[in-house]
Protein backbone atom coordinates (compact mmCIF):
# COMPACT_ATOMS: atom_id res chain seq x y z
CA UNK A 1 0.00 0.00 0.00
CA UNK A 2 1.33 3.39 -0.71
CA UNK A 3 -0.04 6.73 0.84
CA UNK A 4 -0.09 10.39 0.22
CA UNK A 5 3.07 11.45 2.52
CA UNK A 6 1.34 14.71 3.26
CA UNK A 7 -1.43 13.32 5.33
CA UNK A 8 -0.93 9.67 5.69
CA UNK A 9 -3.94 8.82 8.04
CA UNK A 10 -6.67 10.26 5.81
CA UNK A 11 -5.49 9.30 1.95
CA UNK A 12 -4.30 6.39 0.67
CA UNK A 13 -4.45 3.75 -2.51
CA UNK A 14 -3.98 -0.53 -2.56
CA UNK A 15 -3.01 -2.03 -5.51
CA UNK A 16 -6.12 -4.52 -7.06
CA UNK A 17 -4.77 -6.65 -9.80
CA UNK A 18 -3.96 -3.86 -12.54
CA UNK A 19 -5.81 -0.92 -11.15
CA UNK A 20 -4.60 1.55 -8.77
CA UNK A 21 -7.33 2.17 -5.97
CA UNK A 22 -7.47 5.31 -4.22
CA UNK A 23 -9.17 6.29 -0.83
CA UNK A 24 -10.08 8.62 1.41
CA UNK A 25 -10.71 8.73 5.54
CA UNK A 26 -13.31 11.38 6.65
CA UNK A 27 -14.44 11.77 10.51
CA UNK A 28 -14.43 9.49 13.59
CA UNK A 29 -16.67 6.97 14.38
CA UNK A 30 -17.71 3.43 13.78
CA UNK A 31 -15.68 2.32 10.48
CA UNK A 32 -17.81 2.71 7.49
CA UNK A 33 -16.53 1.81 3.96
CA UNK A 34 -18.67 3.37 1.24
CA UNK A 35 -17.93 1.63 -2.14
CA UNK A 36 -17.84 3.59 -5.85
CA UNK A 37 -15.96 6.79 -6.73
CA UNK A 38 -14.32 8.60 -3.86
CA UNK A 39 -14.70 12.31 -5.63
CA UNK A 40 -18.58 11.63 -6.08
CA UNK A 41 -19.68 9.83 -2.97
CA UNK A 42 -17.84 12.45 -0.51
CA UNK A 43 -19.61 15.40 -1.90
CA UNK A 44 -23.21 13.18 -1.44
CA UNK A 45 -23.02 11.90 1.85
CA UNK A 46 -24.27 14.50 4.70
CA UNK A 47 -20.96 16.34 6.46
CA UNK A 48 -22.82 15.60 9.77
CA UNK A 49 -22.33 11.93 9.10
CA UNK A 50 -18.48 12.29 9.89
CA UNK A 51 -19.04 13.47 13.59
CA UNK A 52 -20.56 9.83 14.25
CA UNK A 53 -18.65 7.85 11.70
CA UNK A 54 -15.50 7.37 9.99
CA UNK A 55 -16.56 7.39 6.10
CA UNK A 56 -13.90 5.34 4.62
CA UNK A 57 -14.82 6.53 0.61
CA UNK A 58 -13.13 3.76 -1.98
CA UNK A 59 -13.20 4.02 -5.48
CA UNK A 60 -13.87 0.69 -7.41
CA UNK A 61 -12.32 -0.04 -10.32
CA UNK A 62 -14.96 1.48 -12.46
CA UNK A 63 -13.98 4.63 -10.93
CA UNK A 64 -9.88 3.88 -11.10
CA UNK A 65 -7.74 5.28 -13.91
CA UNK A 66 -7.73 2.65 -16.72
CA UNK A 67 -4.59 0.22 -17.02
CA UNK A 68 -5.33 -0.75 -20.45
CA UNK A 69 -7.41 -3.28 -21.79
CA UNK A 70 -8.13 -6.10 -19.43
CA UNK A 71 -9.87 -9.09 -19.51
CA UNK A 72 -13.63 -9.14 -18.56
CA UNK A 73 -12.85 -11.69 -15.28
CA UNK A 74 -11.28 -8.44 -13.86
CA UNK A 75 -14.48 -7.42 -13.35
CA UNK A 76 -15.84 -10.21 -11.64
CA UNK A 77 -18.08 -9.54 -8.71
CA UNK A 78 -16.07 -11.49 -6.78
CA UNK A 79 -13.21 -9.10 -7.48
CA UNK A 80 -14.76 -6.24 -7.11
CA UNK A 81 -16.13 -7.48 -3.41
CA UNK A 82 -12.42 -8.53 -2.35
CA UNK A 83 -10.96 -5.15 -3.65
CA UNK A 84 -13.45 -4.53 -0.26
CA UNK A 85 -11.66 -6.65 2.12
CA UNK A 86 -8.19 -5.55 0.87
CA UNK A 87 -8.79 -2.14 1.77
CA UNK A 88 -10.33 -3.32 5.33
CA UNK A 89 -7.22 -5.43 5.83
CA UNK A 90 -5.04 -2.46 4.82
CA UNK A 91 -6.42 -0.19 7.13
CA UNK A 92 -6.02 -2.96 9.77
CA UNK A 93 -9.85 -2.99 10.79
CA UNK A 94 -11.75 -5.47 12.45
CA UNK A 95 -15.33 -4.78 11.57
CA UNK A 96 -16.47 -2.29 9.64
CA UNK A 97 -20.34 -1.19 7.92
CA UNK A 98 -20.69 -1.10 4.19
CA UNK A 99 -22.69 1.20 2.33
CA UNK A 100 -23.44 0.81 -1.63
CA UNK A 101 -25.69 3.45 -3.31
CA UNK A 102 -26.77 2.23 -6.79
CA UNK A 103 -25.35 -0.74 -8.31
CA UNK A 104 -22.66 -0.50 -5.39
CA UNK A 105 -25.45 -1.80 -3.37
CA UNK A 106 -24.92 -4.80 -4.50
CA UNK A 107 -21.29 -4.90 -3.62
CA UNK A 108 -22.22 -4.12 -0.66
CA UNK A 109 -24.53 -7.08 -0.07
CA UNK A 110 -22.13 -9.65 -1.53
CA UNK A 111 -19.25 -8.34 0.80
CA UNK A 112 -21.54 -8.57 3.48
CA UNK A 113 -22.57 -12.07 2.66
CA UNK A 114 -19.15 -13.16 1.94
CA UNK A 115 -17.02 -12.01 5.35
CA UNK A 116 -19.98 -11.60 7.69
CA UNK A 117 -17.37 -11.94 10.31
CA UNK A 118 -15.81 -8.43 9.05
CA UNK A 119 -19.32 -7.17 8.66
CA UNK A 120 -20.80 -5.05 11.18
CA UNK A 121 -23.77 -3.59 9.09
CA UNK A 122 -24.89 -3.51 5.00
CA UNK A 123 -26.56 -0.23 4.03
CA UNK A 124 -28.08 -0.51 0.46
CA UNK A 125 -29.33 2.70 -1.23
CA UNK A 126 -31.26 3.58 -4.09
CA UNK A 127 -31.22 -0.01 -5.67
CA UNK A 128 -33.91 -2.83 -6.84
CA UNK A 129 -33.47 -6.28 -6.28
CA UNK A 130 -32.00 -6.24 -10.12
CA UNK A 131 -30.83 -4.48 -12.70
CA UNK A 132 -32.48 -6.04 -15.96
CA UNK A 133 -35.02 -5.41 -18.15
CA UNK A 134 -38.07 -6.27 -15.60
CA UNK A 135 -36.72 -3.92 -13.51
CA UNK A 136 -36.64 -1.13 -16.28
CA UNK A 137 -39.95 -1.73 -17.31
CA UNK A 138 -41.20 -1.31 -13.68
CA UNK A 139 -39.46 2.13 -13.68
CA UNK A 140 -41.15 3.35 -16.60
CA UNK A 141 -44.57 2.20 -14.94
CA UNK A 142 -43.85 4.10 -12.32
CA UNK A 143 -43.12 6.98 -13.76
CA UNK A 144 -46.24 6.86 -15.74
CA UNK A 145 -48.27 6.34 -13.03
CA UNK A 146 -46.51 9.07 -10.40
CA UNK A 147 -44.68 11.76 -12.28
CA UNK A 148 -46.09 14.98 -12.08
CA UNK A 149 -46.86 17.19 -15.00
CA UNK A 150 -44.03 19.44 -14.02
CA UNK A 151 -41.76 16.64 -13.71
CA UNK A 152 -42.85 15.20 -17.51
CA UNK A 153 -42.07 19.09 -18.73
CA UNK A 154 -38.80 19.32 -16.92
CA UNK A 155 -37.84 16.10 -18.72
CA UNK A 156 -38.61 17.52 -22.17
CA UNK A 157 -36.79 20.37 -21.39
CA UNK A 158 -33.65 18.17 -20.46
CA UNK A 159 -33.79 16.18 -23.75
CA UNK A 160 -34.37 19.09 -25.69
CA UNK A 161 -31.26 20.97 -24.27
CA UNK A 162 -28.94 17.97 -24.68
CA UNK A 163 -29.89 15.77 -28.00
CA UNK A 164 -29.16 12.10 -28.35
CA UNK A 165 -27.03 13.14 -31.36
CA UNK A 166 -24.69 15.34 -29.44
CA UNK A 167 -24.35 12.65 -26.11
CA UNK A 168 -23.46 10.52 -29.18
CA UNK A 169 -20.81 12.88 -30.21
CA UNK A 170 -19.05 12.63 -27.09
CA UNK A 171 -16.37 10.07 -25.52
CA UNK A 172 -18.10 7.54 -23.45
CA UNK A 173 -17.52 8.58 -20.55
CA UNK A 174 -17.99 12.04 -20.83
CA UNK A 175 -21.39 10.90 -22.39
CA UNK A 176 -22.10 8.97 -19.62
CA UNK A 177 -21.83 11.79 -17.47
CA UNK A 178 -23.81 14.05 -19.18
CA UNK A 179 -26.82 11.60 -20.12
CA UNK A 180 -27.01 10.99 -16.05
CA UNK A 181 -27.05 15.09 -15.56
CA UNK A 182 -29.59 15.26 -18.20
CA UNK A 183 -31.98 12.36 -16.83
CA UNK A 184 -32.71 14.76 -13.45
CA UNK A 185 -36.36 14.60 -13.40
CA UNK A 186 -36.09 10.80 -13.38
CA UNK A 187 -33.08 10.81 -11.19
CA UNK A 188 -33.72 13.36 -8.54
CA UNK A 189 -37.14 14.84 -6.07
CA UNK A 190 -36.24 18.12 -7.38
CA UNK A 191 -36.28 17.65 -11.50
CA UNK A 192 -34.48 20.42 -12.74
CA UNK A 193 -31.34 19.54 -9.86
CA UNK A 194 -28.40 20.04 -12.20
CA UNK A 195 -25.77 17.55 -10.41
CA UNK A 196 -22.65 18.62 -12.93
CA UNK A 197 -20.53 19.64 -9.40
CA UNK A 198 -21.18 16.08 -7.95
CA UNK A 199 -19.33 14.75 -11.38
CA UNK A 200 -15.97 17.04 -11.33
CA UNK A 201 -13.29 14.88 -11.20
CA UNK A 202 -14.73 11.89 -11.94
CA UNK A 203 -13.04 9.30 -13.64
CA UNK A 204 -15.37 6.20 -15.24
CA UNK A 205 -13.72 3.21 -16.49
CA UNK A 206 -16.89 2.57 -19.31
CA UNK A 207 -15.10 -1.38 -20.04
CA UNK A 208 -15.98 -1.72 -16.68
CA UNK A 209 -19.60 -0.22 -16.10
CA UNK A 210 -21.18 -1.86 -19.15
CA UNK A 211 -19.89 -5.23 -18.39
CA UNK A 212 -20.82 -5.10 -14.72
CA UNK A 213 -24.44 -3.21 -15.32
CA UNK A 214 -24.96 -4.88 -18.27
CA UNK A 215 -23.95 -8.43 -17.91
CA UNK A 216 -23.60 -8.85 -13.90
CA UNK A 217 -26.33 -6.97 -12.05
CA UNK A 218 -28.74 -8.05 -14.99
CA UNK A 219 -28.40 -11.59 -13.39
CA UNK A 220 -27.90 -11.56 -10.27
CA UNK A 221 -29.81 -13.15 -7.38
CA UNK A 222 -29.39 -11.30 -4.44
CA UNK A 223 -31.60 -13.67 -2.06
CA UNK A 224 -28.76 -16.42 -2.95
CA UNK A 225 -26.98 -17.04 0.74
CA UNK A 226 -29.26 -15.39 2.38
CA UNK A 227 -30.24 -18.77 4.13
CA UNK A 228 -27.11 -18.27 6.08
CA UNK A 229 -26.99 -14.48 6.30
CA UNK A 230 -27.42 -12.79 9.43
CA UNK A 231 -25.94 -8.92 9.35
CA UNK A 232 -28.45 -6.29 9.27
CA UNK A 233 -29.03 -4.35 6.06
CA UNK A 234 -30.46 -0.82 6.09
CA UNK A 235 -32.01 -0.02 2.56
CA UNK A 236 -33.09 3.78 2.04
CA UNK A 237 -34.92 4.11 -1.31
CA UNK A 238 -36.33 7.20 -3.03
CA UNK A 239 -40.36 7.88 -3.42
CA UNK A 240 -39.31 9.76 -6.32
CA UNK A 241 -36.41 7.44 -7.76
CA UNK A 242 -37.13 6.22 -11.00
CA UNK A 243 -34.27 5.08 -12.74
CA UNK A 244 -35.22 1.70 -10.43
CA UNK A 245 -37.84 -0.29 -9.66
CA UNK A 246 -40.27 1.21 -6.78
CA UNK A 247 -39.95 0.03 -3.50
CA UNK A 248 -42.68 -2.53 -3.96
CA UNK A 249 -40.35 -4.40 -5.80
CA UNK A 250 -38.36 -5.45 -2.47
CA UNK A 251 -42.09 -6.65 -1.11
CA UNK A 252 -41.25 -10.27 -1.82
CA UNK A 253 -37.80 -10.85 -1.15
CA UNK A 254 -37.62 -8.63 2.26
CA UNK A 255 -39.31 -11.72 4.46
CA UNK A 256 -36.08 -13.38 3.23
CA UNK A 257 -33.49 -11.23 5.13
CA UNK A 258 -32.47 -12.32 8.45
CA UNK A 259 -32.77 -8.28 9.66
CA UNK A 260 -33.83 -6.12 7.10
CA UNK A 261 -35.07 -2.24 7.48
CA UNK A 262 -36.50 -0.44 4.82
CA UNK A 263 -37.31 3.53 5.00
CA UNK A 264 -38.41 5.35 1.94
CA UNK A 265 -37.21 8.98 1.87
CA UNK A 266 -40.47 10.88 0.21
CA UNK A 267 -38.82 13.99 -1.15
CA UNK A 268 -35.86 12.23 -2.36
CA UNK A 269 -35.06 10.91 -5.82
CA UNK A 270 -32.75 8.45 -6.53
CA UNK A 271 -30.08 9.87 -3.37
CA UNK A 272 -31.58 10.62 -0.40
CA UNK A 273 -28.33 10.67 1.32
CA UNK A 274 -28.00 14.27 -1.23
CA UNK A 275 -31.72 15.03 -0.89
CA UNK A 276 -32.46 15.03 2.62
CA UNK A 277 -29.31 14.80 4.68
CA UNK A 278 -30.95 15.57 8.08
CA UNK A 279 -33.34 12.65 7.74
CA UNK A 280 -31.23 10.44 6.09
CA UNK A 281 -28.56 11.03 9.40
CA UNK A 282 -31.31 10.52 11.74
CA UNK A 283 -32.56 7.31 10.15
CA UNK A 284 -29.22 5.40 9.46
CA UNK A 285 -27.96 6.04 12.87
CA UNK A 286 -30.05 5.14 15.00
CA UNK A 287 -30.92 1.99 13.42
CA UNK A 288 -26.88 1.50 13.41
CA UNK A 289 -27.06 2.47 17.11
CA UNK A 290 -30.17 -0.22 17.45
CA UNK A 291 -28.23 -2.89 15.66
CA UNK A 292 -24.82 -2.04 17.77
Amino acid sequence: MSSDTTDVTRHGEISAGPFTLAYRIEGSGHPTIVIGSVAYYRRTFPRALRDELQLIFMDHRGFAPSPGPVDESEFALERLVDDVEALRRSLDLEQVAVVGHSGHAFMALEYGKKYPQHTSHVVMIGISPVLGEGMLQQAEQNWQDIASPDRRAAEAENLARVSDEELATLPPSEAFMKSYIRNAARVWHDPRFDCSSLWEGVTINMDMFNHVWGNVFTKIDVTEGLDTFDRPVFLALGRHDFIVAPPASWDALAPKFADLTIRIFEKSGHTPQFEEPELFDRELLAWMRSRS
